[in-house]
């Protein structure tokens, strides 16, 4: 029977692949670079609408948790409609998102676009990574998805620098348009080169009932978390939704168990091992997607960088990941990748305690290698973490136990960015408190700081009464500073904490592999 690929290779030959491949790579990138590139644009929109660093998480966080629940959408889709038309919608969609986002006149008009955005990546890199399987031998995947898989880590790692250039150049509004010509050449190419896909001859059942427990799950938790220092963490609005998103957890897993088409086979944990996995996955996810939020406004907020200075600040540890993934992913072949995993974990956990001693005097170099020794620890675990999560399962639970790691590494990233933001707003306005409540007559050190600062301005040519208000308007702004300084110190030491105690979970993998050879060995 001629399948839709095999039309494909008679139209364009031997060559048809490697375009497909570019398809792939454009659209991924495409998906990828739009998850981080907005962060180095957080404060400008800040500003422009007048919102709080809480609501301004939704525009990272919102991203990763529609992202998280489309994934799970893919196979119902393709079955429907085919991949094809799976795959241009889903880049429709991008492309409606990233023109909302760069004309919104609005908080919530940029942060839906973010939602429409994130839930068209959630379909478009797991669709761009099957396309490349079915077009390629088995003997030659490897290499291609070397090549397709660099292109991906490029994208992460070039984002910031260039969303960075884009804000002090033209505005942020380009950070969303940028997407826009991306999109319509990755809509060309997978038209023309993404095959047509076989559709089922009845339409697939879908798990609706399982999906709108995850969607309760997701959005009431998140949007307690968010909620929970403004409404206070004991209300019934908090509460309750808190309350909400156990219950739909608990019926999720239930569910999950009983009926006939799953969204995820739970057995997958069961196996030896595959539990520690999916702890690091999370907490990979968090790291990654935490710390690409984090950074930048670290940079732009404490250090008083621009947002290209503080994308550029990124760019270093980008490159290193890229060159570290090219060759650790051959140490997974040859060492047990639950040890491997381990190291880069320790790696992440050393640079954000070494993060947690950063103040706005340390040096722009002295930052960019704290920030290299985590992305390179991640170098080491990406590719670890894939292959040694695959190696703990039977060759029959490869495909779930693959879409478990996706789904919990994304899980792991909106959930990370939400609760490093609660945690950050809650330790700046502890910090704002402590760092007011010394202001009194009593502190001769304010009192000299303003001195000096009005004498600066009066030799301006300011009068007594405006420079005295511009010393206390110069006093107020640094004092925010230093409070914002110990809110970013303390939210790294947790996330150093949190890195550290995963470590536990790499154990777990290792020890999971050695079960499984011994018991392949008695077998």
């Amino acid at each position: 029977m001629t399948t839709g690929t095999d039309i494909l290779f008679r139209r364009y030959g031997p060559s048809y692949r490697w375009l497909a491949l570019v398809a792939a790579m454009i659209a991924t990138m495409t998906a990828v670079l739009s998850a981080t590139i907005v962060n180095v644009a957080i404060p400008d929109i800040m500003g422009a609408f007048g919102i709080d660093q809480i609501t301004a998480q939704w525009l990272s966080s919102g991203f990763l948790a529609a992202m998280t629940a489309t994934m799970l959408l893919i196979d119902w889709a393709t079955k429907t409609i085919g991949q094809r038309a799976t795959m241009n919608l889903a880049l429709g969609l991008f492309l409606a998102g990233g023109l909302l986002g760069g004309l919104a006149e609005s908080a919530d008009a940029v942060i839906l676009s973010r939602l429409m955005q994130g839930a068209a990546a959630g379909i478009i890199q797991p669709l761009a990574m099957i396309v490349v399987f079915q077009v390629f031998p088995p003997e030659r995947r490897g290499f291609a998805m070397g090549i397709y898989g660099l292109g991906v880590v490029m994208a992460p790692g070039t984002s910031p620098f260039i969303g960075g250039l884009l804000v002090d150049g033209f505005g942020w509004r380009y950070t969303f348009y940028l997407g826009v010509p991306m999109g319509v050449l990755g809509l060309v190419l997978c038209s023309l080169f993404v095959p047509p896909g076989a559709m089922a001859e009845r339409r697939p059942k879908f798990d609706w009932f399982g999906f709108a427990l995850l969607l309760i799950f997701l959005a009431s938790l998140m949007t307690a978390f968010a909620d929970g220092q403004d409404l206070g963490w004991g209300s019934i609005s908090v509460t309750g939704r808190f309350i909400i998103a156990g219950t739909a957890f608990a019926l999720f897993i239930w569910w999950q168990g009983r009926t006939l088409s799953p969204l995820m086979d739970l057995s997958v944990f069961r196996k030896p091992g595959f539990p520690g996995a999916v702890v690091v996955s999370i907490i990979l996810g968090a790291g990654l997607f935490g710390s690409t939020y984090l950074i930048p406004l670290f940079a732009q907020t404490v250090q008083q960088l621009t947002p290209t200075l503080s994308g550029l600040l990124l760019l270093p540890a980008g490159l290193s990941m890229m060159f570290i993934t090219t060759f650790s992913g051959r140490m997974a072949d040859r060492f047990e990748p639950g040890m491997i995993v381990g190291f880069g974990l320790f790696m992440f956990a050393i640079s954000f305690f070494l993060m947690s001693y950063a103040d706005p005097n340390t040096s722009f170099l002295t930052l960019a290698l704290f920030i290299l020794i985590s992305r390179a620890g991640m170098g080491f675990i990406f590719p670890s973490l894939s292959a040694g999560s695959v190696r703990l399962l039977p060759q029959s639970h490869l495909a779930q136990g693959a879409s478990v790691m996706n789904f919990t590494r994304q899980l792991g990233g909106a959930f990370g960015v939400n609760i490093l933001a609660v945690l950050l707003d809650r330790q700046i306005s502890d910090y704002s408190d402590k760092v007011v409540s010394t202001q009194t007559a009593a502190n001769h050190t304010s009192d000299a700081y303003i001195r000096t600062i009005a004498e600066l301005a009066e030799r301006g040519g300011l009068t007594d009464l405006q420079a005295e208000a511009v010393a206390h308007q110069h006093l107020g702004s640094a004092l925010q500073v230093e409070a914002a300084s110990f809110g970013f110190q303390t939210s790294f030491y947790y996330g150093s904490i949190a890195f550290l105690a995963s470590v536990g979970g790499a154990y777990m993998m290792v020890r999971g592999a050695r079960r499984r050879r011994q018991k392949e060995a008695m077998a």
